[in-house]
C-alpha cells in the first residue's frame, strides 16, 4: 500500500508515521551504536569498577599524551624562538630572594645604615624602625605567600590547553590542527562519555545505598555498603579519566581512627573513597547533593551537621568523640586545611579533630597538572564550571601516599600535633609547609597575627632597656 515504506504507529496513539527506507536504516544504526557503546561500558569499565581491575587501557593513554605534549612543546618552543615573543608566564615560589634574618638583626641593619651608633647604644626606640614595618610591608604586598597559594600556575610545558598557557599564539598549521584535534576529542568524545558515567555512578550510588539501608544491621550489610560505595566512587574515578597511584597501602586508615589529608579539590573525596571505606563528615545540603547524602546516611553511619551546628565546635567534637571511640565504626575522612589549595602548599590545619584524642592517619595527595589542573579555585569558578574544567581536561593523574598512623604525644598541645601531622604530609607529598590559615583568602588578617609582630618588638625593646639597667 506504501510502495516499500514502513508504517510506524506509536501505542496509544492513532497516528501513524512513514519511514522511509533510509529513515529505518538510521533508527538501526543508531540502536546498534548504543547497543555497542553500553556495551563497551559495561565490559571495560563498570565491570572492572566493581571489581577493582584495570586493562591498563588508560595508563597507556597516559604515556602517548606524554609523547603529543613533548612534541608539541618543543614545536612550540622552536616557533616562539623564531618569532622572539614570550612563551610563558614567569612564576617563581618568591620574588624577593633574601636570607631569613629576624626582626632585631633587620633593625639593627637599618639603625646602624641610619648612624654609627650600636644597637646597644640607642635609646629604648628611634625613629628610623618605622622603615623596617614598611619595608616588610611592601614585601608582603610584592610576595604574598597566601594570595599566589590560590591560582594556577604556568606549566613548564604546554599540555594542548589554552586554559594553561595564556600567551598561546599561532605557531605553525600542524600544531594547530593538533589543538583543534584535542578539543573535538575532549568536547564531542571524552565529555559525553565522562557525563554518562558519572551520570551512572551516582545513580547506582543513590539507588545502591538506599536499598542497602533497608537491610537489617549487620555483618551482610557492611559487606553490600562497602563494595556499593567503592564500586560507585570507582565508576566516578573513571568519569574523569583518573589515574591514581597508591603507595604504603599497609597504612590505610581503620575503624576508630581519624584519615586526615591536604586538600585540593572537591575529588579529593572521590581519590580517596575509590580505595578506602570511610565515614564522610559535612554539612547538610539541599537539592542533589542532598538526595544523595540522605541515601549514603542509610548504608552508612556518616557524620551529618545541620547548619545551625556546623558553629557549634563543642557540638562537632562531641558527634565526632563518640565515632571514633567506637572501634566498629569507619574512619572519618576529614580536610583539616578547610579551603582548597593549589597543590603547591599545605597551609594551617584546624584543631578541632586533633583535640579528639584518636589516632590520626595522614594522607598526602599530589596532582600531576600536566594533564589537568585539579585544584578548585571556588572564588573564581562555581562548581559546575569547575566540573566542567574536569571534565574537559585531558585526565586526572595523582600520587596518594599513606603515611603511619600518628598519636598526641603527652607534652603537645592539639596546635603542636596537628602541625606535627602537616609538616609529615607536606614533607611525604612535596609540598611547602606554610603555617597560614587558608581562610584568610576570605577573610581579614586576624589580631593575633599583628599581636605577634607587636610583641617581637616589644620584647626587643623591652630586652635592651633591661641589659643596660643592668650594666
Amino acid at each position: 500500500m506504501f510502495s516499500g515504506r514502513r508504517a510506524l504507529t506509536l501505542p496509544g496513539s492513532s497516528t501513524m508515521f512513514l519511514l522511509l527506507p533510509f529513515d529505518s536504516l538510521i533508527v538501526n544504526l543508531l540502536g546498534i551504536s548504543l547497543t555497542v557503546l553500553f556495551t563497551l561500558l559495561l565490559v571495560f569499565i563498570i565491570v572492572p569498577a566493581i571489581f577493582g581491575v584495570s586493562f591498563g587501557i588508560r595508563k597507556l593513554y597516559m604515556k602517548t599524551l606524554l609523547k603529543i605534549f613533548a612534541w608539541a612543546t618543543l614545536r612550540m618552543e622552536r616557533g616562539a624562538k623564531e618569532k622572539n615573543h614570550q612563551l610563558y608566564k614567569p612564576y617563581t615560589n618568591g620574588i624577593i630572594a633574601k636570607d631569613p634574618t629576624s626582626l632585631e638583626e633587620e633593625i639593627k641593619e637599618i639603625r646602624r645604615s641610619g648612624s654609627s651608633k650600636a644597637l646597644d647604644n640607642t635609646p629604648e626606640f628611634e625613629l628610623s624602625d618605622i622603615f623596617y614595618f614598611c619595608r616588610k610591608g611592601m614585601e608582603t604586598i610584592m610576595d604574598d605567600e597566601v594570595t599566589k597559594r590560590f591560582s594556577a600556575e604556568e606549566l613548564e610545558s604546554w599540555n594542548l590547553l589554552s586554559r594553561t598557557n595564556y600567551n598561546f599564539q599561532y605557531i605553525s598549521l600542524r600544531l594547530t590542527v593538533l589543538w583543534g584535534l584535542g578539543v573535538l576529542i575532549r568536547y564531542c568524545f571524552l565529555l559525553p562519555l565522562r557525563i554518562a558515567l558519572a551520570f551512572t555512578g551516582i545513580s547506582l550510588l543513590v539507588v545502591g545505598t538506599s536499598v542497602v539501608g533497608y537491610l537489617p544491621n549487620g555483618r551482610f550489610k557492611e559487606f553490600l555498603s562497602k563494595h556499593v560505595h567503592l564500586m560507585c566512587y570507582r565508576i566516578c574515578v573513571r568519569a574523569l579519566t583518573a589515574i591514581i597511584t597508591y603507595h604504603d597501602r599497609k597504612n590505610r586508615p581503620r575503624n576508630g581512627g581519624i584519615c586526615v589529608a591536604n586538600h585540593t579539590s572537591p575529588i579529593d573525596v572521590i581519590i580517596l573513597a575509590s580505595d578506602g571505606y570511610y565515614a564522610m563528615v559535612g554539612q547538610v545540603h539541599g537539592g542533589l547533593m542532598g538526595v544523595i547524602q540522605r541515601a549514603m546516611v542509610k548504608a552508612c553511619p556518616h557524620v551529618w551537621f545541620e547548619r545551625s551546628e556546623v558553629k557549634d565546635r563543642h557540638l562537632v567534637a562531641k558527634r565526632l568523640t563518640e565515632h571514633v571511640q567506637d572501634k566498629s565504626k569507619l574512619p572519618i575522612l576529614i580536610f583539616p586545611e578547610g579551603t582548597c589549595i593549589n597543590n603547591t602548599s599545605v597551609m594551617m590545619f584546624k584543631k578541632g579533630s586533633f583535640e579528639i584524642g584518636a589516632t590520626v592517619y595522614p594522607v598526602a595527595i599530589k596532582y600531576d597538572p600536566q594533564f589537568g589542573d585539579a585544584f578548585w579555585n571556588s572564588s573564581k569558578y562555581g562548581m559546575v564550571t569547575y566540573l566542567l574544567r574536569m571534565m574537559t581536561s585531558w585526565a586526572i593523574v595523582c600520587s596518594v601516599w599513606y603515611l603511619p598512623p600518628m598519636t598526641r604525644e603527652t607534652d603537645e598541645d592539639a596546635v603542636q600535633f596537628a602541625n606535627r601531622v602537616k609538616s609529615a604530609i607536606a614533607r611525604q607529598g612535596g609540598l611547602v609547609d606554610l603555617l597560614w590559615d587558608g581562610g584568610l583568602k576570605r577573610e581579614k588578617v586576624k589580631d593575633t597575627f599583628k599581636e605577634e609582630q607587636q610583641k617581637l618588638y616589644s620584647k626587643m625593646i623591652v630586652g635592651n632597656h633591661e641589659d643596660r639597667s643592668r650594666s
